[in-house]
């Protein structure tokens, strides 16, 4: 016999629809991902186990401060002494990569170790100082490998393609300062690794972040003394102590409010404390 739905019964079926659609949603959000912030460097980003070992810290340690981690998770896996060469050749973007999903963003930083040697007994970890397409055959001594070394850019731009095609956001930042002074002028590099940087990720279409040029300019505001006696210790003038990571923390924090079109903006806490640049 057939059943003919009557008014009394469409209010329940309605409430009945209502309440699976809403347990259909529910599921779904719960299921989306949240969106991870990488950050692949060196040890000005991460310093040894990024605990703070010897006194010294890189400004991955503290980004995550500045961000909504409910919405956002931020993983740091810069690693010192890597160059953008060795962060690739010794397999540690290989380990980095396959977790990058479309939604995500990498924040890369590479260049105080770029100028090394390019083959030597010792780190073999040089790039050539350019941002060309140019390339150098070497039998490395090290790996006792034959090896091609491109140039530094080419190595940033091989990193920018890899994240774009996996539907993820690559954030170039020029490398922080060092704690090295000329004429009450902190160190810059908007003349090689900084410029070379911002090449690459412009040929790219990728945000680029002049963390140098934000940093120093602070830098040069406080003081040659304040900075040498407040951010660094008195035989390192390459890695921060801790307030010094907090500083180049916040300083990439304003790198990103300075990029309006940066979607990672809306991942920023709205209400924490930061440290004013």
């Amino acid at each position: 016999m057939p059943h003919f739905q009557t008014k009394e019964s469409t209010p329940v079926l309605l409430l009945f629809l209502f309440l699976l659609l809403s347990a259909s949603c529910a599921v779904l959000k719960t299921n989306k991902q949240k969106p991870t912030l990488f950050l692949i460097g060196d040890s000005t980003v991460k310093n040894g186990r990024g605990n703070g070992g010897g006194g010294l810290w890189g400004w991955g340690s503290f980004l995550a401060e500045h961000f909504d981690t409910t919405k956002i998770a931020v993983q740091n896996h810069a690693l010192g002494g890597t160059s953008s060469r060795t962060f690739r050749t010794q397999g540690h973007w290989a380990k980095v990569l396959p977790n990058v999903k479309a939604g995500d963003f990498v924040m890369i930083q590479f260049g105080h170790n770029d100028s090394s040697p390019l083959n030597d007994t010792l780190r073999a970890r040089g790039t050539i100082k350019n941002n060309s397409d140019e390339s150098q055959e070497i039998d490395n001594l090290i790996t006792k490998k034959h090896e091609v070394v491109h140039s530094y850019g080419w190595y940033l731009r091989q990193f920018i393609t890899e994240i774009q095609a996996k539907g993820a956001t690559a954030i170039v930042l020029s490398p922080v300062p060092r704690n090295t002074w000329r004429n009450g002028k902190a160190n810059r590099n908007d003349q090689d690794y900084g410029k070379w940087a911002a090449e690459a990720a412009s040929q790219k279409n990728a945000p680029f972040i002049d963390l140098n040029k934000i940093i120093s300019e602070r830098y040069e505001k406080e003081g040659e003394a304040k900075v040498r006696s407040t951010y660094f210790n008195t035989t390192d003038h390459t890695h921060t102590i801790e307030e010094g990571a907090k500083v180049n923390a916040a300083a990439v924090v304003e790198g990103i409010k300075q990029n309006k079109k940066l979607e990672l903006n809306k991942y920023l806490q709205k209400s924490g404390r930061t440290a004013r640049l």
